[in-house]
């Protein structure tokens, strides 16, 4: 059997850890190191979050009797943590061995029995996520090629465009799972990943089995020294590379088959990603690939860019909001690539899509002025430079004609936003819908539902999706999965819905529909309201614009 890993030495948590840790709110950690002088005292002062040592803090917490009544996924999650230290990832791929084979091996009695415990009242998967939950949060601190931010996850899912149940999905540097799984229906897809790390791999593999992907293998291997699927051909391939180091390994690869755009260069790493993800596409196949900006214009890569481009097989570019990747601060672009079904199929330009001034929280749908399409002979040049502000904002030659296309586009939807509202009707009066109703957990274990990393959805037509998400969306609800601090987490245990015909869900669930499509607008008014201010202030100070001669 194989022995827990003891708890590193210098094991650092946040404060946000801290407050998880206790059971209280982040605010009432602040208050602790405000209010008691003998607070551990940051260990890691030049770190931009202050990091304590988890010894110190939990000799604290020990002595003031403070966190004593916690629930119990804080507690198993602090198990793992006094348990497993820093190479907390082994930890929770233990828990969910024992949750999916039950396979106790490198976890202690106490902490398996508390997993199972957990599990038998919630359910496996739900234990699983809500420890992914957490590391994921805890990864941030510390940077982590093993997870995909949720706001990545929403990007690229959304510029993949429409998958289709019958496709073939691969990640070839998956970690834990979350873009694989989250792109594409739930059910029919045949999903192929590869992972270096074997304890990551095997929790991605986990994830996969508790959320129903049938159809999901997950591989262990570094996929450009040894790719475990090197006749697979895919309809879509999706990856958010490692960081690269100093030397990708070129020079073992140097007459690799792969390299058909040109062999990277050691300091081109990611761009040999890029290419092994391509070698792996199918005629009418795409890829759809996390990269850093300056991928677009470093000398090194150019021909290689070039290459791309005169083939027409790179058809967007896109510049992503600031924030998207929790690990660091660098901006980041999301490539699509597609290989033409026959010899005539390239693109004949390349979509150039800038976001950089959208909020990473916001709709990815890029709005007027935010998109313009190249030519492929106007981006061949000396320095084939693919950062899309640079096309966006050279294309933006005509604002008179742009802001009264804004101005337009905001008188349309201001006269859609009344007819969108749905007419509702007097009710019985607040709280007769609070009789009989049913947790969402129960709804899981009932498989009825399934929890993903977005929002829940029904797997049956007993239950309408619309309605059940909409009342997840109540005050009560909300109330149960806010924290003081203001933290919103969807309480799985406590969140229920009223138990109706499904004939009435769906009159329930229509009006909900209706106002989410009126909150989308009204979101969508208020984007398109901040961006024609903006022109309009641009406008106006450059001299594009000039003020009506009668101001009345």
């Amino acid at each position: 059997m194989k022995e827990p890993t003891p708890p590193a030495a210098d094991s650092l948590i946040t404060g946000a850890e801290i407050a998880r840790l206790a059971g209280v709110t982040r605010a009432a950690v602040s208050n602790w190191r405000r209010r008691y002088s003998d607070f551990p005292a940051p260990a890691d002062a030049g770190a931009s979050t202050p990091l304590f040592s988890l010894a110190d803090v939990r000799s604290w917490l020990a002595k003031q009797q403070k966190g004593t009544d916690v629930s119990d996924d804080v507690r198993l999650w602090q198990a793992l943590r006094g348990g497993f230290g820093d190479d907390i990832i082994t930890g929770v791929t233990g828990v969910a061995r024992l949750l999916v084979r039950g396979d106790a091996d490198g976890l202690d009695e106490d902490l398996a029995e508390l997993a199972a415990g957990l599990a038998a009242k919630e359910s496996p998967a739900q234990v699983v996520e809500q420890l992914v939950e957490r590391f994921r949060d805890s990864s941030r601190r510390v940077g982590s090629d093993q997870v995909t931010s949720l706001r990545l996850v929403k990007a690229v899912r959304h510029f993949a465009g429409p998958v289709s149940g019958d496709s073939v999905i691969l990640d070839p540097a998956c970690g834990i799972g979350t873009l694989l799984l989250s792109v594409g229906p739930a059910e029919g897809p045949l999903r192929r990943g590869q992972e270096i790390d074997p304890a990551v791999a095997e929790l991605a593999q986990a994830r996969a089995d508790l959320a129903g992907h049938r159809n999901t293998v997950i591989e262990t291997g570094d996929s450009l020294h040894r790719d475990h699927w090197p006749d697979l051909r895919a309809d879509l391939v999706l990856c958010d590379p490692p960081t690269a180091g100093p030397d990708w390994g070129r020079e073992e690869l140097l007459l690799d088959s792969r390299w058909e755009l040109g062999t990277p260069s050691k300091a081109e790493g990611d761009l040999a990603w890029l290419q092994h993800c391509y070698a792996h596409t199918a005629p009418g196949g795409r890829v759809v690939a996390v990269m850093p900006a300056s991928v677009a214009y470093r000398k090194a890569g150019r021909r290689i860019r070039a290459e791309t481009v005169r083939r027409g097989i790179l058809t967007d570019v896109v510049a992503l909001p600031p924030g998207m990747v929790a690990s660091h601060a660098q901006p980041v672009h999301l490539w699509v690539l597609r290989r033409p079904a026959d010899a005539s199929g390239g693109s004949r330009s390349v979509r150039m899509v800038d976001l950089t001034s959208n909020s990473p929280d916001g709709p990815m749908e890029p709005a007027a002025g935010q998109t313009v399409d190249v030519p492929l002979i106007d981006l061949l040049n000396d320095s084939v430079d693919l950062t899309p502000s640079a096309h966006v904002d050279a294309a933006r030659e005509d604002l008179p004609a742009e802001y009264r296309a804004l101005r337009q586009r905001i008188e349309e939807r201001l006269g859609q936003l009344n007819a969108l509202l749905p007419a509702l009707s007097s009710g019985e009066g607040p709280g007769t819908l609070d009789g009989a109703t049913v947790s969402l957990a129960d709804l899981s274990r009932a498989g009825l539902v399934e929890l993903t990393d977005a929002e829940p959805h029904s797997k049956s037509d007993q239950l309408d999706t619309e309605y059940l998400q909409g009342f997840l969306r109540s005050a009560s609800n909300k109330r149960r999965s806010t924290s003081s601090s203001g933290t919103y987490r969807l309480d799985v245990k406590g969140a229920r819905v009223p138990q109706m015909a499904v004939e009435e869900q769906r009159r329930y669930g229509a009006a909900f529909r209706a106002l989410r499509e009126f909150e989308a607008y009204v979101g969508e008014v208020a984007r398109l309201a901040e961006q024609v201010s903006a022109l309009a202030r641009d406008g106006l100070t450059n001299g594009a614009l000039v003020p009506p001669e009668d101001p009345a």
